[in-house]
């Protein structure tokens, strides 16, 4: 295990995210500032915010907690991705790089987690 849940390479993943979408969302229209590029911005904040506090939890179980709801922020930015293309406040090729980055997010955190369950023995649900 790490020192810290900055060497967890998930975390590194959702944080390069996070950095995307507050680049892509940066232009949305002002009267977006408390809607649309608010919730996205900040779920993208959740999935790296729940990575690193489930890094110290001593439960396993602990842990998978945070990285479950860290998965649901992350689909939580898939649908405000898909909004955000088909309202027409980013470019196909700015979804493109987003849903990327989501998808190399989510399959490293599921390997963690996966780790993390056959490490400890935790049933996989």
């Amino acid at each position: 295990m790490s020192n810290t849940f900055k060497n967890i390479i998930a975390w590194q993943k959702a944080y390069q995210y996070c950095l995307a979408v507050y680049r892509n969302t940066a232009d949305f229209p002002e009267f977006e500032k408390y809607g649309l590029r608010s919730q996205f911005t900040r779920a993208a904040v959740s999935v790296t915010a729940n990575i690193a506090e489930g890094y110290r939890k001593l439960s396993k179980q602990d842990k998978l907690r945070f990285f479950n709801i860290a998965q649901g922020s992350l689909d939580e930015c898939r649908n405000y991705n898909m909004l955000s293309k088909d309202l027409g406040y980013i470019t196909e090729e700015q979804y493109n790089e987003l849903e990327y980055l989501a998808d190399g997010s989510s399959k490293f955190l599921n390997a963690y987690c996966v780790g993390i369950v056959r490490k400890s023995g935790v049933k996989d649900d």
